[in-house]
């Protein structure tokens, strides 16, 4: 869609350009010549064909058009439905649908096709009626020219001057035709294109909003209270503080709202009620990039781009060195397996990141992170997709890296956040308890049995 709108752009200004303004002097030229030098009947039909051409025109191209709606949607579900099969080729082969991806492939431009054959034959009679139109204008015209010479009120060459002229008139406005057909078209497609840019953003700064300056990284939640546009609330009076370089965890259930307090934090969406403040500061009333830049994010569901090892990691911080990149790739353990590879840090790493398994992916999406080297971090499950071993590793240098930032972790092994300085367990969108790990062991609460159900799956897995 913004391919088409941005190309119907420049298509538009060509024709205004070398189409309409020339045609449009060209046909008031002819018409202004038939009035002055020749009987005002003359100019007079030429102009109601003129007006008659363009009304019939604009109609049946402006009835036509639904159809070129269906075909942008239908080519724009093909494509959908090719890039989509073709990035999850993997479960297409495990489930064996090769067979079906290719039959809705082609239901789609089939579909598209039919599509297709309703618009040409609707383009097909709509010029019909213009050459007729045309046609019907030229025979009144000559044959009134005719009379005319035989009459003697005009002579043979009047009456072929007449013909020039109308050659003249009726080649622009055969073309006017097809250039407005392109300028509807043109229009439709640069829709969605004006829709993307009309959209309003669902977080936007107040005027004159100061950037956030964080000098230490205190971070308080206050009464926070957010629900999604026509949902009920996630999140109910949440109310915590995080003291500069401490780590806290968040737990609970899916759905418990543990994410949405870190896109909270990131400013992704403004709170509903309440108010979260990094160092004394409430950051809805501060600039959203400064509140960006000031935290870092390893997600869940990590995304790569289809460029270099090297330069997915120096992303988080552009005029990285080569050195520097080396060094964060070593505290993510993931230099060894960089190394191994043919062309090292210039390894393509696929779209999406398809080269990689999830576990590579996630080292490398931290070393990113500590590239950027913000004062305050997001973990949102970012050891999840790593074996028992590497899970270590990482979670060893982010004990170091994180004793200098102020540190929100994610997750839902507890293992891997029993060392947190606090813990909080969210149930229903609301704190149900906090506090150290053994502390909350103590309590014999929600923490406590999701301790137990975990080591107990702990312990099957290893027998």
């Amino acid at each position: 869609d913004i391919d088409r709108g941005t190309q119907s752009v420049s298509t538009l200004l060509s024709i205004f350009v070398f189409n309409i303004i020339p045609s449009f002097f060209e046909i008031c030229l002819v018409i202004g010549l038939l009035w002055i030098n020749y009987d005002s009947f003359f100019a007079l039909i030429s102009l109601l064909t003129v007006v008659f051409y363009i009304a019939l025109t604009l109609a049946i191209t402006t009835w036509r058009m639904k159809y070129r709606y269906q075909m942008n949607d239908m080519q724009s579900e093909a494509n959908t439905n090719a890039v989509d099969s073709l990035i999850n080729y993997e479960t297409v082969k495990y489930f064996n649908r090769e067979d079906f991806e290719v039959n809705r492939y082609d239901n789609t431009m089939a579909r598209w096709e039919d599509v297709a054959t309703k618009s040409f034959t609707s383009m097909t009679a709509l010029n019909f009626i213009q050459g007729a139109v045309i046609a019907l204008g030229v025979t009144v015209i000559l044959i009134t020219a005719a009379q005319g010479v035989v009459d003697q009120n005009l002579s043979l060459g009047d009456m072929i001057m007449i013909q020039a002229l109308l050659l003249q008139l009726f080649m622009p406005l055969g073309s006017l035709g097809i250039v407005y057909r392109q300028i509807k078209h043109n229009f439709i497609d640069m829709n969605n294109m004006f829709d993307l840019l009309d959209q309003t953003p669902k977080v936007s700064n107040e005027q004159g909003a100061p950037a956030l300056k964080v000098t230490q990284g205190r971070v308080e939640f206050n009464q926070v209270s957010f629900a999604y546009p026509g949902k009920n609330k996630v999140l109910k009076d949440i109310s915590f503080t995080i003291e500069p370089g401490q780590k806290i965890a968040i737990v609970g259930q899916s759905g418990s709202g543990k994410s949405t307090l870190a896109k909270l934090l990131f400013r992704f969406y403004d709170v509903s009620s309440g108010s979260i403040l990094i160092d004394g500061q409430d950051i809805k009333t501060h600039q959203q990039h400064s509140v960006q830049t000031a935290i870092g994010v390893v997600p869940q569901d990590t995304v790569m781009f289809n460029e270099s090892i090297y330069y997915n990691i120096a992303y988080g911080k552009q005029d990285a060195s080569m050195e520097e990149v080396k060094q964060v790739a070593k505290l993510s353990f993931i230099d060894e397996f960089i190394d191994q590879l043919p062309q090292g840090y210039d390894t393509l790493v696929g779209e999406r990141g398809l080269k990689l398994s999830g576990g590579e992916k996630q080292r490398l999406a931290i070393a990113r992170v500590l590239l950027k080297n913000p004062p305050i971090l997001i973990f949102d499950e970012a050891t999840s997709a790593l074996d028992s071993y590497s899970e270590k590793m990482v979670q060893k240098a982010l004990n170091g890296f994180s004793d200098q930032h102020t540190t929100f972790m994610i997750a839902h092994r507890l293992s891997t956040i029993k060392d947190a300085d606090k813990i909080i367990v969210l149930g229903d969108g609301a704190i149900i308890e906090s506090g150290t790990h053994e502390a909350l062991l103590s309590n014999n609460g929600k923490y406590a049995q999701l301790w137990q159900l975990q080591s107990k799956d702990t312990s099957k897995q290893q027998s």
